[in-house]
């Protein structure tokens, strides 16, 4: 049995079609430039297949069995999805999308960098839901991103997963920030104190490593005096205003707070690298159109902010 099966195949399938709508094996001939010897033996291939005649004689010519009227509608939807399959897909419409997007961020983003992208979203793909996962040490990311439950995710990696697409985002300063209450709001701090210093940090949102910060002043043999730790950055603000705590952080998380808060930036007296920030995504969506438009949105968004700063630095994707 199986072996009919595997030969109805899509030239089949559509003389199938042919013969059931023209119920004429000369008409059916004509229509597909065959011989009618050939699409007589093909109309014998079919019956064995099927184990039907789908075509019997009558007084005005032939007609199709019950059977065959079944198997027109069967070839019909067979040659449509085929026809669907073997199309390029069509260019994506945001305007009339109801897509869901899935994109993976820690909250360190959520001040100045989501609020953008989903302003885009609403304006340019208004049906479509827009949904963000909190990235941490608990997250699997790289699995969300290979099983679909993630489109994208961004974030700051010392050395991105080589297994995945990326694009350069944004590089961002490492500042300190604290409260203008605080007694060093306005000195400059040497290293010394700044190590010794009682300091605010947040949880890693990747677990197998140190945080940027820590890692890169363990690697000179160097540790910062962490007095707090908090799961959320949109804790940091509240806990400075109220404390002598001091938070590392890159200048534009730290420049939002300081225009509507008394927040001082100071600048670090360590000289760490800038915090580059990098769009990860799988290859299973490489190709998909409605994926490609939310990494343009995303990096629209990350060059806006980058210029607002007057920093250096473009996305580039790779």
């Amino acid at each position: 049995m199986s072996k009919t099966r595997d030969s109805m195949d899509t030239h089949l399938l559509r003389i199938l079609q042919i013969l059931l709508t023209e119920q004429s094996v000369s008409r059916a001939a004509i229509k597909l430039g065959l011989s009618q010897p050939a699409l007589s033996n093909s109309l014998r291939r079919l019956r064995d297949i099927t184990g039907d005649p789908i075509l019997v004689r009558s007084k005005t010519g032939m007609v199709a069995t019950e059977r065959g009227q079944e198997l027109l509608a069967h070839a019909n939807e067979a040659l449509s999805a085929i026809e669907r399959i073997t199309q390029p897909p069509g260019e994506f419409d945001p305007a009339h999308s109801t897509r869901e997007f899935h994109l993976g961020a820690p909250d360190y983003l959520d001040a100045m960098f989501l609020p953008n992208i989903a302003e885009i979203l609403r304006r340019e793909a208004p049906h479509a839901k827009f949904i963000v996962h909190p990235i941490n040490a608990d997250y699997d990311y790289a699995g969300g991103l290979e099983d679909g439950g993630l489109d994208v995710v961004i974030g700051n990696w010392l050395e991105p997963p080589p297994q995945m697409h990326m694009a350069r985002l944004f590089d961002d300063e490492v500042v300190c920030m604290v409260g203008s209450q605080n007694p060093i709001a306005h000195r400059e701090l040497s290293l010394k104190q700044y190590l010794e210093l009682p300091h605010l940090a947040p949880f890693p949102y990747v677990s197998e490593r140190q945080s940027f910060i820590d890692g890169y002043l363990a690697a000179q043999g160097l540790r910062r005096n962490i007095q707090m730790t908090i799961p959320y950055f949109g804790q940091v603000a509240g806990m400075l205003l109220r404390t002598d705590l001091v938070f590392t952080t890159g200048r534009q998380f730290a420049q939002h707070y300081a225009r509507y808060l008394p927040i001082t930036i100071l600048p670090s007296p360590f000289p760490f690298p800038a915090m580059r920030f990098y769009l990860l995504w799988h290859r299973r969506c490489h190709g998909a159109a409605e994926v490609i438009w939310l990494r343009q949105c995303i990096v629209r968004v990350a060059s806006m902010l980058q210029a607002s700063l007057g920093a250096q630095g473009s996305a580039t994707p790779s």
